[in-house]
């Protein structure tokens, strides 16, 4: 009885700790949502803050249209660069990474996902901006495209990884050669994970700032051309929060909420897909 009485005391005091530390990991991120709403939010309320683009302190009517353009093109850029490769490095690693190249790829992307983004920025620069002598939007997309590439890999490789064998005999059997297998049996069957891993990467990049300000520098102007410096949303925050003047702090809490935002929605997207997946498995 003694001993019954001391396991369900010991469970629940268990189940309280967990409980309390869970609460007490919440709160940084509930107070910094509640701060960066309550402070970027009267701005973010004016429709004018998406329609136009900075403008220096005191003259109103500034707004952060080029820091959202800017990051929808580098971000972009950086994706179409780094999700293809990393999905297709990512499968070469699950289906054939068995020898000592593949073992190197692993290694390689381990220190990239541990590489300070700083340092990838100040790569970019040298790789980039210096032999161009300008600086640009193609070349933050390059040190976003590194800074993605082994987050895509490896959540590439993982999700791979989980794909039944029954499959892959199964289209092995049917005649099929291992490369088809692997991009048209498998990599679908693995979509979720794949799609759930570039979501995550996209999200990080469209936070960073310091690889941006090593290459892209900042645009106060509205720019479609990569080729040309252009601004993002870290940008706009990191630079109009140390200013002393009022409205360019009040629009950089408001460029802080709309990027929270977004990699928020990022999240979430990611998410909805992988459970959306896990459900329509228990279906069938």
């Amino acid at each position: 009885m003694r001993r019954n009485l001391w396991r369900r005391f010991s469970s629940s005091f268990a189940a309280g700790v967990m409980y309390a530390l869970t609460i007490l990991a919440l709160v940084p991120l509930g107070l910094v949502l509640w701060f960066t709403v309550t402070k970027g939010l009267p701005s973010v309320a004016n429709l004018e803050f998406f329609l136009n683009s900075q403008r220096p302190s005191g003259i109103p009517g500034g707004g952060i249209a080029n820091a959202i353009v800017g990051s929808a093109v580098i971000v972009a850029l950086a994706s179409l660069a780094a999700i293809p490769i990393g999905v297709l490095s990512g499968v070469y690693l699950a289906e054939y990474g068995a020898g000592r190249w593949a073992n190197w790829v692993r290694l390689a992307s381990d220190v990239l996902v541990g590489a300070p983004s700083i340092a990838l920025g100040l790569f970019a620069y040298a790789l980039v901006v210096v032999p161009q002598h300008h600086f640009s939007g193609t070349a933050a997309s390059v040190a976003l495209a590194i800074l993605m590439l082994p987050v895509v890999i490896r959540t590439t490789e993982s999700a791979v990884g989980l794909i039944p064998n029954g499959l892959r005999e199964s289209g092995l059997a049917l005649g099929l050669p291992r490369w088809r297998v692997s991009l048209q049996l498998i990599l679908p069957a693995a979509a979720p994970g794949v799609i759930t891993g570039a979501l995550l990467a996209v999200a990080r990049a469209a936070g960073e700032t310091a690889p941006v300000l090593f290459t892209a520098l900042g645009n106060q102007r509205l720019s479609f051309d990569p080729n040309h410096p252009m601004s993002t949303l870290p940008l706009v925050v990191f630079r109009d929060a140390l200013t002393p003047y009022k409205d360019l702090q009040q629009e950089a809490w408001g460029a802080a909420l709309v990027l929270v935002v977004m990699v928020l929605f990022i999240n979430l997207g990611s998410r909805w897909v992988l459970r959306r997946q896990i459900r329509l498995a228990r279906q069938l």
